[in-house]
């Protein structure tokens, strides 16, 4: 599947942000580390991608879509947020798939 449809995307990505995700590099080493936090849709698109296992799901449902030439203007953004502007190529369907598919990552 080919993310030609993106195309008027990534003018509205450019006007889209999001909060940045910030660590506390001064934590006491005697704190237990932070479980990780599940994926869902509302994580970001270059959180997804950075973590193997949420990576493989994606691309399974969305082949290619971190080769998209618009993907640096969409990464921060979440797959829910992008959806609408994907021009029907994110679908309800498709998304549901992700998010069973992220929620069964352990």
């Amino acid at each position: 599947m080919k993310f030609a449809a993106f195309a008027a995307f990534g003018l509205v990505a450019a006007t889209l942000t999001a909060p940045a995700m910030a660590q506390d590099a001064a934590a006491p080493a005697s704190m237990p580390a932070p479980m990780a936090a599940a994926f869902t849709l509302d994580t970001p698109i270059e959180a997804l991608m950075a973590d193997g296992r949420a990576k493989a799901v994606v691309t399974t449902h969305l082949p290619g879509i971190d080769q998209h030439p618009a993907y640096e203007q969409f990464k921060a953004i979440s797959l829910k947020a992008v959806a609408p502007f994907s021009q029907g190529l994110i679908t309800d369907e498709v998304l549901a798939k992700i998010a069973a598919d992220l929620a069964a990552i352990k």
